[in-house]
């Protein structure tokens, strides 16, 4: 009995031997390599959803024969009167019959904790509190990475045809920002883009002799072009041919930018959208505790996110340097 029972703990649970290294060989918490700092999440303004479902009203598209104006919206009849008295136009502003609806995403996971151990060796550390904090962070982690990959709402599939380009020559050049600059010019917060692209662009930047200035935000410092931060995550993949993706943010619901939604209020809650709920010990005296993220993201208007492919982060310079 007491075999099988050992084999069952070491299977779903910290065992005694991980956890008894922690609260005798060290007075530091557990390090994991896989936390980032996430300013993706940091820089979202975040809107609580009530009733789980996010429903984005947009202006209806112009029927035939209905003047529409440059993005296809039904378009407001207006009338500059400078003197007299004409007729004046009428006029309303339709909206969609059918507007889109975001449903929250969840992420879920139970940690499993022996009683035996948490109680022993949390002398030093708080084992279960530790547990917990770490499978908050790798919660956090893919988070992030659904916010932008997710094939439903996630932001590289939000950005429409219109507003997508490619690199020039395959490199992030400065032009290649301006260009992105011009579909996001209403207010732009940040670029988003993987470290090596920042870095590709750094390069560039500096061969044209107008190396990027620097901003500083959060407390850690971002390289800027035209004013707007590179905001580095590592949740942008690149391909085995070296190519990635940059993205340009207007954000807030006032800006008629892109919002993260999440749901507040939820029983066991550590923070907005996200909580822990016990569950109970089992016959093995294995502790369950459920960790719950409620999130997603809006995109309100088509102009408030661009991106810019095929750019490639292999590419350095060769500088030559006179004699002498």
């Amino acid at each position: 009995m007491s075999d099988s029972r050992t084999a069952h703990d070491s299977r779903t649970s910290l065992s005694a031997q991980a956890a008894r290294n922690l609260a005798t060989a060290t007075v530091t918490v557990p390090q994991m390599t896989e936390i980032t700092p996430r300013w993706l999440h940091k820089l979202l303004p975040w809107v609580d959803v009530d009733g789980g479902v996010y429903r984005l009203n947009r202006v209806a598209k112009a029927p035939k024969g209905r003047p529409a104006n440059e993005f296809g919206e039904v378009k407001v009849d207006l009338l500059t009167v400078d003197s007299g008295e004409p007729r004046l136009p009428a006029t309303f502003v339709d909206y969609e019959l059918h507007p889109r609806e975001y449903h929250l995403s969840t992420i879920q996971t139970i940690v499993h904790t022996h009683t035996r151990v948490t109680d022993l060796y949390s002398n030093r550390v708080d084992q279960l509190r530790e547990q917990v904090r770490l499978t908050i962070e790798a919660v956090k982690e893919r988070e992030e990475w659904e916010l932008l990959n997710h094939g439903q709402f996630g932001l590289l599939k939000e950005v429409s045809a219109g507003q997508r380009i490619e690199t020039r020559k395959g490199t992030p050049t400065p032009d290649d920002l301006d260009e992105l600059l011009t579909l996001v010019w209403k207010k732009p917060a940040f670029f988003l883009a993987h470290p090596k692209a920042i870095a590709a662009f750094g390069r560039e930047a500096t061969r044209r002799g107008v190396p990027p200035p620097t901003v500083h935000l959060f407390g850690s410092p971002f390289i800027t072009w035209r004013g707007i931060p590179l905001i580095p995550t590592n949740k942008l993949d690149i391909d085995r041919a070296g190519k990635t993706t940059i993205l340009l943010l207007r954000v807030g619901e006032t800006h008629q930018g892109v919002v993260g939604l999440q749901k507040a209020g939820v029983a066991g809650e550590l923070e907005p959208g996200l909580s822990v709920r016990y569950m109970g010990t089992n016959e093995h005296g294995i502790a369950s505790h459920l960790v719950t993220r409620y999130f997603s993201v809006a995109v309100s208007t088509e102009d408030a996110i661009a991106r810019l492919d095929n750019v490639s982060v292999k590419f350095y310079h060769d500088y030559v340097y006179p004699k002498g």
